[in-house]
């Protein structure tokens, strides 16, 4: 892990004698993709606030680069808040200005001289893929268009931190997806450090590396994207999180899922796989091991955070404790659903 870019260590902020965030702490390595996602309520917001410098939390420290935000004056403040871009889910662009003009504002505020500002302003359009882009208007483009054109403006003065507020919440899932390609561009190519504030798990498979849980003001689970997905946690909220994109047993089957085994019926199991066990032929080495056979219902293999990462519903033939043991080898977590007459 690389050095730590942004420290949290136990922030607390209150607002009208409710506790947004009840101490709160986590470390972002630089160049990591951290997401944090928690349901409607869970304090997302109130973070994004104090790590962009815009709020101070109660208690606690934030550390950036070094400097404490909690510490120190407003003065100091206003230069290190160039240092943190902001990627918005409506992309609060300016009407009255171009995409060129946009893209020049912050610069401007900085007091960047005009050559090197159109230097810069044409690096940043080609960034985003908007080379030919620059004299329109907001108004002349689409929704993912305009949120280009927000990540080049929050990456104008080469922030050392992008914070991305719901960033993709108001796209289509394919605009969706050419944005999350286009931050993951940039995270590996500039190695950008990239906070990702989200109630999509979706996009937390998508792109983050680390993940960060909250739930009523508090972290529940801190920890690499992959393992967290693969442990199976127990906790109720990490559970109906996943739920949004774990595939589920087809209608079908679980008409006729019964809870306890009897003779000749088939074991329904939940099973998830990370790193190089997701790579593993396990369905044919049921078959050639064990002499078994062994149908995928639902899911398969994907990627997260580089990684493969199997998740599935599995149908096994004769579950025998030594299938059992050789599945439960490769995912601790692994779950039996349920069982269903052989003949399905």
């Amino acid at each position: 892990m690389g050095i730590g870019l942004v420290q949290v260590s136990h922030i607390s902020r209150s607002f009208g004698g409710h506790l947004a965030l009840d101490d709160i702490s986590f470390t972002v390595a630089r160049g990591e993709v951290l997401g944090v996602i928690g349901r409607s309520g869970a304090g997302k917001s109130s973070l994004l606030r104090c790590l962009g410098a815009l709020d101070r939390p109660d208690t606690g420290h934030i550390m950036i680069e070094g400097h404490d935000l909690t510490a120190l004056p407003q003065s100091q403040l206003i230069g290190l808040r160039r240092r943190i871009g902001f990627v918005f889910q409506h992309f609060n662009l300016l009407g009255s200005r171009t995409v060129a003009g946009n893209i020049s504002l912050p610069l401007e505020i900085a007091g960047v001289p005009h050559a090197r500002r159109n230097a810069r302003i044409t690096e940043l359009l080609s960034l985003v893929g908007l080379s030919d882009h620059g004299h329109k208007w907001p108004a002349q483009l689409s929704g993912g268009q305009k949120q280009r054109v927000g990540i080049a403006r929050a990456l104008a003065n080469a922030p050392a931190l992008l914070l991305c507020d719901e960033a993709t919440s108001a796209l289509d899932p394919e605009t969706t997806t050419s944005i999350l390609d286009l931050l993951a561009r940039i995270n590996r190519e500039l190695g950008l450090t990239i906070i990702m504030i989200t109630h999509e798990m979706d996009v937390i498979r998508r792109i983050a590396t680390h993940l960060v849980i909250l739930d009523h003001g508090r972290v529940v689970e801190n920890g690499p994207t992959l393992d967290i997905l693969a442990a199976g946690t127990q906790l109720p909220v990490t559970q109906a999180l996943l739920s949004e994109t774990q595939p589920q047993v087809p209608p079908a089957i679980r008409a006729r899922l019964v809870e306890t085994d009897r003779p000749g019926a088939r074991a329904v199991i939940r099973l998830r796989m990370g790193g190089a066990a997701a790579a593993l032929p396990v369905l044919s080495t049921l078959g050639q091991r064990f002499g078994v056979d062994a149908t995928i219902l639902a899911g398969g293999t994907s990627e997260i955070a580089g990684q493969p990462f199997a998740d599935m519903i599995v149908c096994v033939g004769d579950y025998s404790a030594g299938v059992h043991d050789f599945l439960h080898g490769l995912d601790p977590s692994l779950k039996v659903l349920g069982y269903v007459p052989a003949d399905l």
